[in-house]
């Protein structure tokens, strides 16, 4: 018999379907950022970098913003279709979901609307805008791994429902991702954070730290 999709099974399947492609974009946009353009700014001649920046930077971050959008959207739908928190989530899923949401808001509130101004969109310093908006989108690929590796145990290697999880875990790990959420906001880039291989290796530490204070505590 096939499923029938007009069932909360399959609104939740359809809701994750539209999670996954809208996760891909803006994740892959998020490391095409950092990853790729960025360094070729880094060595590209100004005509060249001011081209990318008026006709190309507002494509990609037109995808980028709106595929944040919607990935945000399709999980919160997806998270009240598994009923109350301390019932049906996870505590994998629940430290997934907030590091999302934090990448989420940093997308909207902070890389946005410095990058309109860094691509001339709007009116601005653009030597202050770029440097914030570096730093929010440093710490989104800083919590891209924890946040990816969190969603994906919540369904394979679950350290059980939040109800259950260790309390002083959950506030341990709440804040540690809150004291790096806030260097975003009112902090600075530090040196391992600077090149791609570092931050590269710093969302893997993360993620790594973090999975160890969910495992031990």
């Amino acid at each position: 018999m096939n499923p029938d999709i007009f069932t909360a099974g399959g609104l939740e399947f359809l809701m994750r379907w539209g999670h996954f492609l809208a996760g891909i974009t803006w994740i892959g946009l998020l490391y095409y950022f950092n990853f790729v353009q960025g360094e070729y700014f880094k060595e590209a001649t100004p005509d060249a970098k001011a081209d990318a920046t008026k006709k190309l930077a507002p494509r990609a971050l037109f995808w980028f913003r709106w595929g944040a959008m919607f990935t945000f959207l399709t999980g919160v739908v997806i998270l009240l279709l598994r009923g109350h928190p301390t019932t049906g989530w996870t505590f994998d899923i629940t430290i997934g979901a907030l590091l999302g949401t934090l990448m989420f808001l940093n997308v909207w509130l902070i890389i946005w609307p410095n990058q309109k101004i860094v691509c001339g969109i709007v009116s601005g310093d653009a030597s202050k805008a770029g440097p914030k908006a570096l730093l929010a989108s440093r710490t989104n690929v800083l919590f891209s791994g924890p946040m990816l590796m969190f969603m994906g145990s919540s369904s394979h290697l679950s350290h059980g429902l939040l109800g259950s999880a260790s309390s002083a875990a959950l506030w341990i790990v709440i804040a540690i991702i809150a004291a790096l959420e806030a260097n975003a906001i009112f902090g600075k880039l530090h040196k391992p954070m600077v090149t791609v291989k570092g931050i590269i290796h710093c969302s893997i530490a993360l993620a790594v730290v973090l999975w160890v204070i969910m495992s031990l505590l």
